[in-house]
């Protein structure tokens, strides 16, 4: 299987001052040529030019991070990767292939989820090209066939994971960005290979729930964070409430028998674990009244 392999080109100044030093020795030769009215030397002159001219087309120059691909009648003779001015042989075709790093974001796709639920994802992929051969020969376009094959990797992951953890636990698309950005940029270098590609970082940039359901969801999310912020609310609440028994019981400020506890501890609640202000009720009487 042929691979990559890096071509050295001659310098290009150095060819510069020898096709320089060559044309004016053909030159003064065809001066002489000419005073002496013998034409056979004169056209061989000639021809010697032509060629130092169809020279000129081997002149290659190679910017910094980007490549050369050489070939000769249909044959890979090399890539071109030195920055710099060289020559190499005028009869290969030299193709320009770009080595920085670029960035490629995804339309909005529409999939579903794990669960089934629809919903609108979208990925920025930093890639570059580490191997010429394999971008300019294996595919036909590697720049559209990156671009495929990252949006189907993107669906695929969809697929693979719900939208939310609901219960807390596992991985989801929302809260586990990190573990789905390492297994997203996994599945796209795998996809891309073969097209000479290095997936640098892979990372999710848009997530939301299909605007059909995008309301119902939003109201699910809202009685989650209700129902956890009670919980914590009412951890809270026995923790004061067993603080105040204790405190009460320590420093004998009260003995309340079990229903006067029951019933300090009903009112004690009612107070910390109210959404809105609580009026009291000032007993004048006895405890018992």
């Amino acid at each position: 299987m042929t691979v990559e392999k890096e071509l050295r080109g001659i310098s290009g100044w150095a060819m510069v001052t020898a096709l320089v030093l060559f044309a004016a020795v053909i030159i003064w030769q065809f001066v002489q040529f000419t005073h002496v009215s013998n034409p056979v030397p004169a056209l061989s002159c000639v021809l010697l030019l032509v060629v130092e001219a169809a020279c000129l087309a081997g002149f290659a120059v190679v910017n910094p991070n980007e490549a050369r691909i050489v070939t000769l009648f249909g044959t890979y003779k090399g890539t071109l990767r030195q920055p710099g001015f060289w020559w190499v042989n005028p009869l290969t075709t030299r193709r320009r292939l770009s080595l920085r790093i670029r960035n490629f974001e995804s339309s909005h796709l529409k999939v579903n989820d794990h669960d089934a639920n629809p919903i609108e994802i979208a990925a920025v992929v930093v890639w570059r090209l580490v191997d010429t051969f394999e971008a300019a020969f294996n595919v036909d376009d590697y720049e559209n066939f990156m671009h495929v094959q990252a949006e189907a990797a993107l669906r695929n992951l969809a697929t693979t994971y719900p939208y939310d953890a609901h219960d807390g636990e596992g991985v989801c698309l929302r809260l586990s960005a990190g573990e789905v950005a390492e297994r997203l940029k996994h599945e796209i270098q795998e996809r891309l290979a073969k097209a000479g590609i290095e997936v640098i970082e892979a990372r999710i940039s848009h997530l939301a729930y299909a605007p059909e359901i995008a309301g119902v969801m939003l109201r699910r999310q809202q009685a989650t964070a209700v129902i956890a912020a009670r919980q914590k609310i009412v951890e809270g609440a026995v923790g004061m409430v067993e603080m105040a028994l204790l405190e009460l019981g320590r420093k004998n400020v009260v003995q309340l028998d079990e229903e006067r506890k029951a019933a300090m501890v009903s009112n004690l609640m009612v107070v910390l674990c109210s959404d809105r202000g609580v009026e009291p009720v000032v007993n004048a009487g006895t405890l018992y009244q």
